[in-house]
């Protein structure tokens, strides 16, 4: 019983190797990244773009979910990832867990390119705000991150949370219902517009189509 016990306090081996490739694309870009056309040229090769964009790779939609925008951006993706992702990889194994955020993560890359066509659709090619729309990168995990929320919301619903900010006690299914709810007002009122909230909403709806596919076949876990 205490090795088991030990074992789920542990850092499982898929989310700790996907902390360590975060965190080691996030030092390779601050230390030998050594000018600003550097770090563009880095950014427009793997950073997400939209499809027009003459910066659009195919590796994209995977690529974009290694790199960050700053310390606190890969900080708390990375935070949340061994909060959360611990107890499902233990719950899912290694393998499906590994399936899991990575369709949450390119599911969410396809969630914002195709909002994005949505709006290049109302913009003026000839506009200022279509060319910079053009060249605006999309980069982080929160993608996969939201539709580990979303799974830990699901599979253990009455688990209390505690938060940071304010520091207080929530059970998993209402921080996974305000959360969502937050991140859809955002996207359709346009405020925050620097954060891909419909990205956010991308991780969390392709991850509820595979837990609800894994659940009809019984392969939960």
């Amino acid at each position: 019983m205490n090795r088991y016990i030990s074992q789920r306090n542990s850092v499982p081996p898929a989310v700790m190797n996907l902390i360590i490739a975060n965190a080691v694309v996030f030092m390779a870009m601050f230390l030998l990244v050594k000018s600003p056309e550097q770090e563009w040229s880095i950014y427009g090769r793997f950073a997400l773009h939209p499809m027009q964009s003459p910066l659009f790779e195919w590796w994209q939609p995977l690529t974009y979910m290694f790199m960050h925008g700053g310390f606190s951006h890969l900080f708390f993706n990375m935070f949340a990832l061994y909060m959360f992702g611990r107890t499902l990889e233990w719950e899912l194994g290694t393998k499906r867990f590994l399936i899991y955020y990575f369709v949450c993560g390119i599911g969410a890359a396809l969630m914002q390119m195709l909002v994005g066509q949505i709006d290049i659709a109302r913009m003026n090619p000839d506009s200022l705000a279509y060319m910079q729309y053009m060249v605006t990168p999309t980069v982080g995990a929160s993608g996969a991150v939201f539709g580990l929320l979303l799974a830990f919301g699901l599979l253990h619903p009455n688990a209390v949370i505690m938060l940071l900010i304010p520091p207080i006690p929530i059970k998993a299914k209402w921080f996974v219902v305000i959360y969502g709810a937050i991140e859809l007002f955002f996207g359709v009122s346009g405020r925050m517009d620097s954060v891909a909230h419909f990205a956010h909403l991308g991780g969390m709806f392709w991850g509820w189509l595979l837990l609800l596919w894994w659940r009809r076949r019984r392969q939960i876990y």
